[in-house]
């Protein structure tokens, strides 16, 4: 089983957007079997919070059930229980760090850079286009399947 943890600042936008997305895309593959997802937050600001009303109505629309996820933070006990942990931006994945205390295994990845671009999914929590968060979330989750099944081969 893959264990994949997606994680943003709040874990209310662009993580469960993820988390949820990814939970679909492998669902849709007949794959879901073989993966456990989840997404948390590197601050308390949002802990026990629903999902952004952005974010749910992308979800909603996609006819996705996430009405029990509630923001969580990550622990560095994540760091043991997850194969990728998978941050949303440059920020995110050096609070990761200080939270698990560094990247021994190289478990820690920027999302979309297995599409190969070094940069930011876009932050909805600033710039309210819920859209284009969805489609760097999709452009990211959809390479990283290919990097995984490229993994396995």
């Amino acid at each position: 089983m893959i264990k994949v943890l997606f994680v943003c600042h709040g874990n209310i936008c662009r993580s469960p957007m993820a988390e949820f997305l990814m939970k679909k895309m492998v669902s849709d593959r007949g794959m879901a079997d073989k993966f456990y997802i989840e997404s948390a937050a590197t601050s308390t600001e949002e802990i026990g919070n629903p999902v952004h009303r952005g974010t749910a109505g992308i979800l909603s629309g996609l006819g996705i059930d996430f009405s029990k996820k509630r923001a969580r933070q990550m622990t560095h006990g994540d760091y043991e229980r997850f194969d990728y942990l998978i941050g949303m931006d440059h920020y995110n994945i050096k609070n990761m760090e200080r939270i698990c205390k560094g990247d021994p295994e190289g478990k820690i990845h920027l999302l979309l850079k297995f599409a190969g671009e070094d940069r930011d999914v876009a932050d909805p929590w600033y710039t309210g286009d819920f859209d284009r968060t969805y489609e760097d979330i999709d452009k990211g989750l959809n390479a990283f399947l290919k990097y995984l099944d490229s993994a396995k081969k």
